[in-house]
């Protein structure tokens, strides 16, 4: 017979057909009618009846049938061929297909049109149809998750619901020998209908062997119905999750629990008598599972059973996530020697730092988990523990105490008032994402967050802390840091709930006794909408920006930010929204280390054009002039290229002719004039000034022994507040400097003096190529 299965690629396009021994086959014999023979037993042994082959293990038989073709001759030819062939995913034994009985639920047909066409009656004939309609009840994350169901639903056989196993869900189907079954609907109807063999039963739970000892009535022929040997395939017993385990936590036990101490599960309080109390829970709020591992498992389990019994989905919300591989992106496993246990990472990294990570992760793609990769993510928390510590250590140094202070009562700089904003901006998006299930959007803005708490407020704050006497100022920017820490702890503890707690007993309880005993006894956090100042955060945002693009362009120009520079230059797309550079120049000057900021019309003054022929397009064009243009291109001046990017053509004089070059066989690019750094982010544009004058280096040099002098009170062991004294000896240019500069360098070091001596005792310290003896000593004020 002809068959579609078979083709001309593989084989002979010939095959036998076994509808007792493959899938393919046993449809086929739907089709064409054919008889079903099925040889083996649970064990993959030959039944009786097959001759010599009885009581043989399949995968052994192999080689004798094909000898006992042999010896009858009626084997053509034998030969062993290499083709994909089914195993265990976890022993990696090899299976067969085995043909028996099994139990289903049935799904309906599938109609021929599309699912808005179906009739209501075609859908009360198809539950695949019901199912179809409960899907579109809830939200699904991600919204393609949503199709993958439908198509499912759509294209998927009926259910089976039986399993050839000893252990497992005991399915309460009772067969009678009339080719009758019932169905018995629990443990009352069970005890109600027995006709033997409860007594065996009761006190025990309902699986083999014991449920097997009760047999019930059959309503047909009055003859005792034993339960089927089958058990249940887990996934139904896992569908009915929302109904079995709702119950009022003080009615779950039977009323004889005091005298007998046996907990029972009471169905008088659960779903369905108890619907008062359920419906207090139905439908979850939110499931989450792996999308690929439960689209046709557990998620269509429990939609199945739902819509059967509510016609409804039994969740309001579904997030099915990926998967989580190894670093490389590899699946996971013990034979594979990649898999990470649980236990094994929590004590290596911490069982809060992998929460971070995964919450961290969009949950739609895969995760490449690994130790390394964990790494990263411990130095971005490192920065928000090292503003945490900056924080307890100052605080604790002014004895500053935050109980029954207010932000009301304090006079708020800039800086305040930006970073007050930014934080209740973070807050009110932080409820708003988690509201639509969306941690790892909370995860990048508290990660963005602590950068700018720590790079922008803090490190610009720092002289605040850093002074000795104590006034409101002072007290304004402890009270803004705490109440930065304070609201990220309460932010974070739902994710990170161990380091959450430790720094809020430390940074909170400590200081507050009537605080509440825990961060996860205190409320979460809401937005001030007073201390939110949009403008503010967008005006600042795009003074970071310029600094940011200074920054760039001293990287450029290899010149460090201790090294002071005459002017920065900006040009800004917009330049409406530009201004804010003038009313916000201080910070920017202080930032890139400039003496002015100002504001130019023609960035072209400060760029100059470069051309390059693009050799894919050079060599079809020119052929054998190819060469010659390539080189040529790279001496276009400046202006020549401007021509070029205008007229969008521009003649080359070459030795043997004029070219005419073209501008898209051109790559243009931009460099800096002599004299400047620039840098641009689109058509925003900042340039430095990178000429050098005497007055410029000096104070240069005077920043640079300021960080040496620093680090040499670091590794000296010195408290932060202590005083020094200093001595110096060395090179006339940088004995200059630390004269010309002597009260800017006494004021960051804490120095009560800086005196130059003949001779003196200390480290050698080189800069630029410069040598100077320092020594510092602790000084008694």
């Amino acid at each position: 017979m002809a068959w579609k299965e078979v083709t001309e690629e593989d084989g002979t396009g010939m095959v036998h057909i076994a509808p007792g021994c493959g899938k393919e086959d046993f449809a086929l014999s739907k089709i064409e009618n054919l008889k079903v023979v099925a040889p083996l037993d649970e064990a993959g042994v030959y039944l009786p009846g097959f001759d010599w082959l009885t009581g043989q293990n399949v995968g052994q038989a192999a080689e004798a049938i094909v000898e006992d073709l042999k010896k009858r001759g009626v084997l053509y030819y034998a030969h062993k061929f290499t083709h994909r062939y089914p195993e265990c995913w976890r022993c990696h034994s090899e299976l067969v297909f085995r043909l028996v009985d099994e139990w289903f639920i049935s799904m309906g047909p599938v109609y021929d049109k599309p699912y808005g066409q179906v009739t209501a009656e075609e859908k009360n004939k198809s539950l695949r149809y019901r199912i179809m309609d409960s899907v579109k009840t809830a939200r699904w994350i991600p919204d393609y998750g949503l199709d993958r169901e439908l198509d499912w639903l759509k294209n998927m056989g009926d259910w089976c619901i039986s399993k050839k196993r000893y252990w497992g869900l005991a399915l309460p189907i009772f067969q009678c020998t009339c080719g009758s079954f019932e169905v018995v609907g629990g443990y009352q109807d069970l005890k109600t209908r027995a006709a033997s063999g409860w007594d065996k039963f009761d006190g025990h739970t309902p699986h083999r062997p014991w449920v097997d000892q009760v047999r019930v009535k059959c309503s047909k022929c009055g003859k005792d119905a034993s339960r089927i040997h089958d058990v249940g395939n887990p996934w139904l017993d896992a569908g009915i999750v929302m109904f079995s385990t709702v119950m009022p936590p003080e009615k779950c036990y039977t009323p004889d629990k005091d005298r007998s101490g046996k907990y029972r599960y009471d169905p008088s309080q659960a779903y369905p008598a108890n619907r008062e109390y359920w419906q207090q829970w139905f439908p979850a709020e939110f499931i989450t599972e792996s999308l690929q591992g439960q689209f046709r498992n557990w998620f269509y389990a429990i939609l199945t059973m739902s819509t059967v019994l509510e016609g409804r989905a039994p969740f309001q919300c579904l997030l099915g996530h990926a998967q989580v591989k190894d670093e490389k992106g590899d699946d996971m496993h013990k034979s594979a020697g990649n898999s990470i246990p649980f236990d094994e990472a929590a004590g290596k990294i911490g069982a809060d730092l992998m929460r971070w990570v995964f919450c961290c992760q969009n949950p739609v793609i895969n995760l490449n988990f690994g130790y390394h990769m964990a790494t990263e993510f411990k130095r971005k928390l490192l920065t928000l523990h090292n503003v945490y510590s900056f924080y307890i250590t100052y605080a604790k140094l002014d004895g500053f105490v935050p109980r029954g202070k207010s932000l009301d009562k304090c006079q708020l700089t800039l800086l305040d008032r930006w970073i007050l904003s930014e934080l209740n901006l973070l807050v009110r998006e932080a409820r708003q994402k988690l509201d639509q299930y969306d941690a790892a959007s909370v995860c990048k803005r508290l990660e963005a967050f602590t950068e700018d708490l720590s790079t922008w407020y803090v490190r610009r704050s720092r002289r605040r802390f850093w002074k000795s006497e104590s006034d409101s100022d002072k007290e304004a920017a402890y009270l803004t840091l705490y109440t930065c820490l304070e609201t990220m702890i309460r932010l974070m503890a739902p994710i990170m709930p161990f380091w959450a707690e430790e720094m809020y007993q430390n940074l909170v309880r400590s200081a507050d006794a009537s605080a509440p005993e825990s961060v996860h006894l205190a409320q979460y956090p809401e937005a001030n909408e007073k201390f939110i100042d949009q403008q503010l955060s967008q005006e600042m945002a795009l003074v970071r920006k310029a600094v940011s693009l200074g920054h760039a362009a001293r990287k450029d120009s290899k010149l460090k930010v201790r090294q002071p520079l005459a002017r920065l230059l900006y040009k800004g797309e917009k330049q409406k929204d530009w201004t804010v550079v003038e009313k916000y120049q201080d910070i920017i000057k202080d930032e890139v280390n400039v003496k002015t900021v100002e504001a130019i019309d023609d960035p072209e003054k400060l760029i100059q054009y470069r051309a390059k022929g693009l050799v894919s397009k050079l060599g079809p064009r020119y052929k054998n002039l190819a060469g010659i243009v390539k080189d040529k291109v790279p001496g276009m001046t400046s202006e020549q290229v401007k021509q070029l990017m205008q007229d969008g053509k521009y003649t080359l004089e070459t030795a043997s002719m004029p070219v005419e070059v073209f501008i898209e066989d051109m790559e243009i690019t931009t460099e800096s004039k002599p004299g400047f750094s620039v840098k641009n982010e689109g058509q925003d544009l900042v340039a430095l000034e990178t000429v050098l004058t005497p007055e410029l280096l000096s104070e240069g040099l005077a920043r640079e022994l300021v960080h040496k002098i620093q680090n040499l009170r670091k590794d000296s062991g010195l408290e932060v507040a202590d005083r020094i004294g200093i001595t110096y000896s060395g090179d006339g240019e940088l004995e200059a400097a630390m004269k010309g500069h002597d009260r800017y360098i006494r004021a960051e070091t804490l120095a009560v003096t800086l005196q130059q001596d003949g001779i003196v005792t200390g480290q050698k310290i080189e800069i630029n190529g410069k040598e100077i003896t320092i020594a510092i000593n602790h000084a008694q004020t």
